[in-house]
């Protein structure tokens, strides 16, 4: 059996994510996921490659806890976070995260920087080693005995006064986010213990929330994501960008209708990058324009324009007049080569995508990860300015730490016209042996976001994993999807239900039109916006002879209300009070009445996102219409349901479900459930 065959082995393989390279460039760090040895969950580890790409991976680091964010000093020393017990202590405690130091020398790791909330994220200053430290920040008032107190009184009640309470699949507490700068140790001191100085605190001001930073080499100029309440609406926010110099502080971005994020400052401390994203509102999607300031005069300039392409990361070069963008493009990540002065654009690889783009210190070379739909991420090394690289010529795999079988089938893409004549692509999944005599059941399987694209590997939501069972995968890219252009977006901004829809229909007859797919055997699935798609069909068209909704919306109205980001819907579908109609249109529950076709929903109670009263209320109205439907509920999952046990049952719940309505064998319920 193969690693797709056996769904135990898959769930084993290790897997890695985030790079860091030594100012040297002779070592190459990732951080690496595991099952552990009861095999109930994953850890974490660091792991060293070989730049040159001869020498095996080297593991690092080994505890319990795990460690994670590997980022080198100027000096070569290793940093990175980790709930490990400190040895030294009198009273060892793995209840917060602490930042640890690896000496490049050798030597044992030791902590640098403990804070009582713990350490929540990091940033090096290139050149000085100066520390830019997130950490938490008690509530105002909130002493230590009071924390105390409320421990011992077993209260762990909050009383907010601000939207949000919670994100993604924790609560917020009435702390926030703060920055520290911290001065790096003395470089003339022999102690080997010594550590970074006091620290000096960094706040957007007293009414703000923290979102992000950036340090420049020198450590005297902090950017820094300040999220803002925004006037129009009492319980929004949007982020500005401030820099935070020896001078006082510069709001470089704020504005109305935008939120300025996701700051770098080149290697040479010359340019300020950062991504403006502008709002989404019916009929007008969100998009991004990279835009850089000068810190030597101020002057400040487009690089990439709005509506040109979905930034997914900017890494500066050595040449400090240029960054290598990561951008989405029809099916694909790839790394752009973008002029700060003149906005020439070099596009570095032809295929795959890419991300965690780190530039050796003499501009020989790039390394980064590339995945892809029919590859699991992989270290690579790129030439910095050779266009249209693919593995093999300039792009050279590294050795890494993933290994896994030969896939189960072959990868193509599905063409397609919409009926107002836009171009549709899809990639397809074909299992071995699919042809004319023997054709393959069909699965569409609608992505996430929606602002999205089927254009890397999913250890979640693996394709191969039923190409392996013998399905045919269709993975569609319909309108909303990133890497098209912004008229691929706008049309379907607050109208979901309409051009979404109908492209996965076109999409799904050019599918089964093909002789290797069997048209009378078809089902659809999807999670998030997929499930809201899923969810849509459902009520739309009988086509299918079985549909599995994960995480799904289903009442509009109730999801804008309870999700953990309520204005960012609210911004896109309008108000629920004043524009009712739009509403209406769009929420999948008012067709429930038409829905004949079996349906798994699939939802965790820890999903603030897309919340669980989503799932009860598909699942309520599912059953007493009478549909044909089950519900597999998981009490201790968040949106993407993580622990190794669930994923798998997941896994062999959504298969028994298929195979019984779609393939027509007998129920088997799946083991534990």
């Amino acid at each position: 059996m193969s690693t797709f065959d056996d769904l135990d082995a898959f769930v084993a393989t290790r897997r890695c994510a985030g790079l860091a390279l030594s100012p040297d460039g002779t070592r190459l760090v990732t951080t690496v996921s595991e099952l552990s040895a009861d095999g109930k969950k994953y850890g974490t580890s660091l792991w060293e490659l070989d730049p040159g790409g001869e020498r095996a991976p080297r593991r690092l680091t080994r505890s319990s806890t795990g460690e994670s964010s590997a980022t080198f000093t100027p000096d070569g020393d290793l940093l990175f976070t980790s709930r490990r017990a400190d040895p030294t202590a009198e009273k060892p405690t793995e209840d917060r995260t602490a930042l640890w130091l690896l000496p490049a020398r050798g030597g044992e790791a030791r902590p640098v920087a403990d804070r009582p909330g713990g350490v929540s994220g990091f940033a090096v200053a290139r050149d000085a080693g100066t520390l830019a430290l997130v950490t938490p920040k008690p509530v105002e008032g909130e002493a230590a005995e009071q924390r105390e107190a409320r421990e011992t009184a077993g209260v762990a009640a909050r009383l907010h006064t601000q939207f949000p309470v919670r994100f993604w699949d924790h609560d917020l507490g009435p702390g926030r986010a703060h920055l520290q700068r911290c001065a790096p140790p003395e470089s003339a001191d022999p102690d080997p213990d010594a550590g970074y100085g006091e620290p000096e605190h960094i706040a957007p001001g007293a009414d703000h929330r923290f979102g992000g930073s950036a340090i420049s080499p020198d450590g005297r100029t902090v950017a820094v994501v300040a999220e803002v309440p925004d006037p129009a609406d009492p319980a929004s926010w949007r982020r500005r960008l401030e820099l935070h110099t020896e001078e006082g502080r510069v709001v470089v971005g704020d504005e109305p209708g935008a939120d300025h994020e996701a700051p770098t400052i080149t290697p040479d401390g010359r340019w300020l990058l950062w991504v403006r994203e502008r709002h989404p509102r019916p009929g007008r999607g969100m998009a991004h324009t990279l835009k850089a300031r000068s810190l030597v005069d101020g002057s400040e300039r487009d690089v990439l324009p709005e509506e040109a392409v979905q930034v997914r990361g900017v890494t500066g070069a050595p040449d400090g007049d240029v960054v290598y963008v990561v951008v989405d493009e029809a099916g694909h990540g790839p790394v752009l080569r973008v002029s700060i002065t003149d906005g020439t654009v070099t596009r570095l690889t032809r295929s795959g995508a890419y991300t965690d783009v780190v530039a050796a210190r003499d501009g020989s070379a790039l390394y980064a990860l590339r995945s892809g739909v029919d590859a699991p991420p992989t270290p690579v090394r790129l030439d910095p300015e050779a266009a249209d690289q693919e593995v093999g010529g300039g792009v050279t795999a590294l050795r890494g730490v993933t290994e896994l079988d030969p896939l189960p089938g072959t990868l193509t893409e599905v063409h397609a016209t919409a009926a107002d004549g836009t171009a549709l692509r899809s990639w397809l999944v074909l299992p071995g042996g699919a042809s004319a005599a023997s054709p393959a059941p069909l699965i569409l399987w609608i992505h996430g976001g929606p602002l999205s694209s089927w254009n890397t590997w999913s250890w979640r939501w693996n394709p191969w994993l039923m190409a392996a069972r013998g399905w045919a995968v269709l993975l569609p890219d319909p309108r909303l999807s990133t890497g098209y252009g912004q008229e691929f977006l706008d049309p379907a901004t607050g109208a979901w239900g309409e051009l979404p829809y109908t492209d996965l229909m076109t999409a799904t007859e050019a599918a089964v039109a093909r002789d290797d797919i069997d048209a009378t055997r078809i089902a659809a699935m999807g999670g998030s916006f997929g499930g809201y798609m899923a969810n849509w069909m459902a009520g739309h068209t009988d086509r299918f002879a079985a549909i599995v909704t994960h995480a799904s919306i289903w009442h509009l109205d109730g999801f804008v209300g309870t999700t953990d980001a309520s204005f960012h819907w609210r911004r896109e579908w309008g108000d629920p009070l004043d524009e009712r109609e739009r509403y209406d249109a769009h929420s999948p529950h008012r067709h429930v009445r038409s829905i004949a076709t079996p349906m798994l929903v699939i939802h965790g109670d820890k999903d603030y996102r897309v919340p669980i009263s989503e799932g009860l209320r598909l699942w309520y109205d599912l059953q007493r219409s009478g549909v044909e439907s089950q519900f597999l509920y998981f009490p201790d999952e968040n949106h993407w349901v993580l622990q190794p046990g669930d994923a798998k049952l997941w896994y062999r719940t959504v298969w028994a479900f298929l195979d019984h309505h779609v393939l027509h064998r007998p129920w088997e319920r799946p083991d534990l459930v």
